[in-house]
């Protein structure tokens, strides 16, 4: 799926397409939230909740490789990636 596909897709579908097909690579808090980073075919996405809280609020997808950089320290490749 290309990130355009995916950014056209209602949220719901968004993370069931995490799930099924995207590498969790790294967690990380910023203020009160709780954000998770995944690797999705060429593109990143990052989920954003509310402390402590289950729902979504937002993801977050991007593919240029600065959007990393608050997770440099945290991202852990699974091997074959």
């Amino acid at each position: 799926m290309t990130i355009i596909t995916f950014k056209s897709l209602h949220q719901r579908y968004q993370v069931e397409h995490l799930v099924r097909h995207g590498t969790r690579l790294a967690e990380r808090r910023e203020d009160s939230f709780d954000l998770t980073l995944y690797a999705v075919a060429g593109f990143y996405a990052e989920t954003w909740r509310s402390r402590g809280e289950a729902d979504i609020l937002f993801i977050h997808v991007f593919q240029k490789p600065a959007g990393l950089g608050d997770y440099l320290a945290r991202v852990q490749l699974p091997a074959g990636l």
